[in-house]
């Protein structure tokens, strides 16, 4: 891997807390022009930064999500597995989701290409 992993570890961190305050603009400056990016809770993907901030403008008009990286997973293709904590809300604050799940990043030019939610392998702890 050509990028450093403490700083793509780094890189992720601020993401995810990009994405719990809600700055979408600070999250997409961490991310590729090209970036696919998984549509969880509706499904498919999307494509690029003005999709990305599309499907998350929606999202939390309808859901309240908050994610917590728990474990980094160096990959040996270069990619990293992180282990979230994942709390799902409803608009009335009621508990749709809490469990880990797992998010694969793939990285160029240190930078967030991809993210895809995948199974965590199982010797990761699932509290």
């Amino acid at each position: 891997m050509s990028d450093q992993p403490a700083l793509l570890i780094e890189l992720l961190r601020a993401a995810y807390a990009a994405f719990n305050a809600r700055d979408i603009d600070a999250a997409l400056a961490l991310m590729t022009p090209d970036v696919v990016w998984p549509r969880a809770f509706k499904g498919g993907f999307v494509r690029g930064p003005e999709e990305v901030r599309a499907y998350w403008t929606e999202q939390w008009s309808e859901i309240g999500g908050h994610v917590e990286p728990i474990s980094f997973y160096l990959e040996e293709t270069g990619r990293i597995l992180v282990d979230v904590h994942q709390v799902v809300r409803d608009k009335a604050y009621a508990v749709l989701a809490d469990q880990h799940v797992g998010h694969r990043f793939t990285f160029k030019h240190s930078l967030i290409q991809a993210m895809e939610v995948c199974p965590l392998p199982s010797s990761t702890p699932k509290d």
